[in-house]
């Protein structure tokens, strides 16, 4: 600490910049300023363990409202053995809210005053850690100091007091520069007690890193993805400072701008939607399909010459309609041509002829049979009974050149060879 005390009263020497860094007493100085604010934190929480143990007799409820060692420490030196919270003047160094907490707490706590001994052990062990603290601090603005010659480019990011702050909690430069981005994002993080408020805001999971100017200046809502970029660049910034691959920071200074940019970019509003113009229209018709297909479903589905003409109206005459007189349904065209009356002629179209096979075959049978009196069973005087085909029989008699003893009516006759 002396040596410390020592260089923050001269100054930084600029002269020695230029010699290798790890060469230079006062690079050595400043790693040795990391081992001990590591050091010191080891010890301020062996006297807060000590302290917690021997006031846990006062005030057992005191732990789980304060839980920095630090604040700990400066609340438990002011109460000391006074039962009564409200003769006790926290104003400063808790929040008001805790404080409330803390008062509303003592008033209703089990614990009794402490020996004389054992109250000044504790309050001898507050002073320590107060002292440890004040010290830490002290290192920590010499390491600050000198920032700008150990770590350009990570002070060009994060700044000089915080970059000081997170080097002192990872323990030097190149023990930051071996830390994953998520645990330089944590470094320095303060376990919160909300005593019951919301946590919609609070931040946890933010260390030194919500000390800086860029996350300070960022709209909450954003202010966690900035510290997840920030706490990646910080990083990288460090590996190029613990190699000393850009002394004159101009990698950092770039990373920062980086930063910014983002962050504008996150802030920017979403682009206003365009209208949507309407389809070029089909100004040429449609390619159908053609073929006997289309032909036939195209004659399955036209239009009959008995609606076409009732769908016709002849110029001046009236056309007839169903309940006379103009009312009801029209028929148009319909019966008009001829005496009055109401004609269509039929003509069997080749679909209704096809269909009408289909039906015959369906109701007699693939045989092609007419009659459902025929039998596929013949009489003869050589074979007796045998099989034969009616329909070839029939179209036999009609021809006269065969006789058999099987007639379409189903009855035996004899018919003779002519």
């Amino acid at each position: 600490m002396q040596k410390v005390e020592d260089a923050l009263q001269k100054g930084s020497d600029i002269s020695n910049h230029a010699i290798v860094l790890e060469d230079d007493p006062e690079y050595q100085l400043i790693v040795d300023c990391n081992a001990l604010s590591v050091d010191i934190e080891n010890e301020i929480v062996i006297i807060h363990n000590f302290i917690r143990d021997n006031y846990k007799l006062k005030f057992p409820e005191l732990e789980s409202l304060v839980h920095h060692p630090i604040d700990y420490a400066r609340v438990v030196k002011k109460i000391g053995n006074e039962m009564d919270l409200t003769l006790v003047d926290l104003e400063g160094l808790l929040p008001s809210a805790i404080i409330m907490v803390v008062s509303v707490t003592a008033s209703t706590t089990s614990g009794k005053p402490l020996p004389e001994e054992n109250l000044r052990k504790t309050v001898d062990a507050c002073d320590r850690a107060l002292a440890l603290d004040s010290a830490k601090k002290k290192v920590l603005d010499f390491v600050e100091s000198r920032m700008g010659y150990i770590a350009p480019n990570l002070s060009a990011i994060v700044g000089s007091a915080v970059a000081a702050k997170i080097m002192g909690t990872a323990g030097g430069l190149s023990a930051l520069a071996k830390m994953p981005a998520c645990n330089v994002q944590v470094l320095g993080a303060k376990k919160k007690n909300l005593a019951g408020f919301s946590t919609a805001t609070a931040e946890f999971r933010v260390g030194y890193i919500g000390q800086t100017e860029i996350f300070q200046s960022t709209p909450p809502p954003l202010r966690m993805r900035a510290c997840r970029i920030l706490a990646s660049k910080a990083t990288l910034a460090a590996r190029v400072d613990s190699t000393r691959g850009d002394p004159t920071g101009k990698t950092g200074r770039s990373l920062r701008e980086e930063i910014r940019k983002k962050i504008e970019k996150w802030q920017e509003p979403p682009p206003a939607k365009q209208p949507k113009p309407l389809p070029v229209p089909d100004s040429e018709p449609k390619k159908k399909r053609g073929g006997r297909r289309l032909r036939k479903m195209k004659e399955r589905y036209a239009i009959t010459d008995m609606r076409k003409l009732a769908n016709r109206m002849q110029f001046g005459i009236p056309e007839e309609s169903s309940l006379g007189d103009g009312l009801g349904e029209g028929y148009g065209m319909l019966g008009q041509a001829g005496s009055g009356k109401l004609r269509v002629s039929v003509a069997q179209s080749k679909l209704g002829a096809k269909v009408a096979k289909k039906f015959k075959e369906k109701l007699y049978g693939s045989s092609g049979a007419t009659s459902g009196l025929t039998s596929s069973l013949a009489f003869t005087p050589v074979q007796g009974i045998e099989l034969s085909n009616p329909q070839a029989h029939a179209n036999q008699l009609g021809s006269g050149t065969q006789s058999t003893y099987f007639s379409e009516t189903g009855t035996f006759s004899k018919i003779k060879r002519t």
